[in-house]
């Protein structure tokens, strides 16, 4: 005889739901700290590290999310390192999210008019003090509307983690499935948290978008940087 879906079940995919905002979270964090480092080092001015930052990029984008979940999880162990699934799991998270980050703040960062570059070289500035106090504090406005639209993504591939037995979303939907055998209304709840998780962002994401071609307006006018 079949369990009927109760108060239990909800709890349980409310909790899958918690994690799987974590999860999301860590690798945005995670991914976002080392894209930075990515995308510095794709305009980098020296050319071997230039190459090195482009091959990671190349090489984690051509290959699959799940692919890069299961060397972590069942090749670490092979070389002696015991890992969790969480771990397992925010770390492929974080390495993928960094390339693909990593790729849109370089262009966003390139997407700066070339003036803006010229007028703080005319000031005498470092790289460092171009890059930090001209440079990125435009190139943000760019990117902000790409970077809350790739935080659907993230989310969305959360429910990967599954294949190395982490409890989130889509895994607590699998067991509770398993264990009442009603796919239908289960998936369909599932399908409808990920929608209420992913919407806001989406739209948030669209509103951003039509507020960056005004922005990059203004970065294309010629001004001076000014500089505190």
């Amino acid at each position: 005889m079949n369990i009927p879906l109760n108060f239990a079940h909800i709890q349980f995919l409310l909790e899958g739901t918690l994690w799987t905002i974590n999860l999301s979270l860590m690798a945005f964090i995670g991914g976002g700290l080392m894209g930075f480092l990515i995308a510095l080092g794709r305009i980098a001015p020296v050319r071997p590290l230039r190459l090195l930052v482009s091959l990671w990029v190349q090489l984690i984008q051509g290959t699959p999310l799940l692919i890069i979940m299961f060397m972590i999880y069942f090749g670490l162990p092979q070389l002696g390192f015991s890992i969790s699934p969480l771990l397992a799991a925010g770390v492929s998270l974080t390495i993928y999210a960094s390339a693909y980050l990593g790729e849109i703040w370089r262009g966003c960062i390139q997407s700066v008019p070339r003036a803006q570059w010229e007028a703080a070289e005319c000031l005498a500035l470092s790289r460092t003090q171009r890059m930090f106090k001209v440079i990125l504090p435009q190139a943000i406005k760019l990117a902000t509307p790409p970077t809350v639209g790739f935080s659907v993504q993230i989310i969305k591939n959360t429910s990967l983690a599954s294949v190395v037995g982490f409890v989130e979303l889509a895994r607590a939907g699998q067991l509770i499935n398993n264990s009442i055998f009603e796919p239908f209304i289960i998936y369909l709840i599932v399908a409808a948290v990920y929608f209420c998780l992913c919407f806001p962002v989406s739209v948030l994401s669209r509103r951003l978008e039509r507020g960056a071609p005004e922005k990059k307006a203004k970065l294309l006018q010629p001004a001076t940087p000014r500089i505190t």
